[in-house]
């Protein structure tokens, strides 16, 4: 079954026509909120808000441990995230969705692996490519089914937050090779490698990162909204696409 968390502006999805909700408790904690299981279009979704339905739990505060062991234990196999993100790259201006193929991990702190424990052997997980291609390659041709344009590739940034980063840290990062920032893509991503369940992300632009574009002496909270709102409506309608395509396949 196909999971979407939603991420900063979507903490709902207006086209899931819901069955019911369940709180979900899990050996590490309580995930961000009651699963929300519905269908869209006849085809069945799991919807999870990633920083609760209020929109109140911080990244750095997100139990990404519970959310997706949750999600597995109801039967998710496949998890698309939503994630909004700075545009470091020239190419990723705000309003322009992206699908990364590689990450880079600048968080500290969280509590990042299900391998953990006295008597737990130790495991490394191969994270050399860490999203999925087949749900890359989905999310890619739900994009053209939905006529919404998207970039392929990107180097995800993943900072600690909830602060936004300083000029300096975005150069930084981009020297490092990353072309976008955020604040949720892991350990999220590799949890659910831990887990065996196929992960991929659509990074939604809200704004350029600081010091470039249009936030090159501020990031500007009025102009993310109006980007945010706008591009989440363009999210939903790829997201019933996907979900028709992930059933065909």
């Amino acid at each position: 079954m196909l999971a979407i968390i939603g991420g900063t502006g979507l903490t709902q999805l207006d086209n899931l026509t819901i069955t019911h909700r369940k709180v979900v408790r899990t050996p590490y904690g309580e995930a961000s909120g009651a699963l929300t299981f519905g269908n869209i279009n006849g085809h069945e979704v799991i919807f999870l808000a990633r920083h609760g339905y209020g929109h109140t739990i911080p990244p750095h505060q997100v139990n990404y441990l519970a959310n997706i062991w949750a999600l597995r234990e109801h039967n998710a196999t496949h998890i698309v995230s939503i994630a909004s993100v700075g545009g470091i790259h020239p190419d990723l201006a705000p309003g322009t969705l992206a699908i990364p193929d590689q990450i880079i991990d600048y968080t500290y702190g969280r509590k990042n692996t299900y391998f953990n424990g006295a008597g737990q052997p130790v495991t490394h997980v191969d994270f050399t490519e860490p999203y999925s291609e087949e749900i890359r390659q989905q999310i890619m041709r739900a994009c053209e089914s939905a006529d919404e344009k998207y970039i392929n590739n990107g180097v995800y940034a993943c900072t600690q937050g909830p602060r936004l980063e300083t000029a300096a840290e975005i150069t930084r990062l981009e020297r490092d090779g990353a072309t976008m920032v955020g604040m949720t893509g892991m350990p999220e991503a590799v949890l659910a490698r831990e887990l065996g369940l196929r992960y991929a992300a659509i990074g939604v632009v809200i704004n350029h990162a600081a010091g470039r574009g249009n936030s090159k002496i501020a990031i500007h909270g009025d102009e993310i909204q109006a980007t945010l709102t706008a591009s989440m409506v363009r999210v939903r309608n790829v997201i019933s696409h996907l979900v028709a395509l992930h059933n065909e396949s």
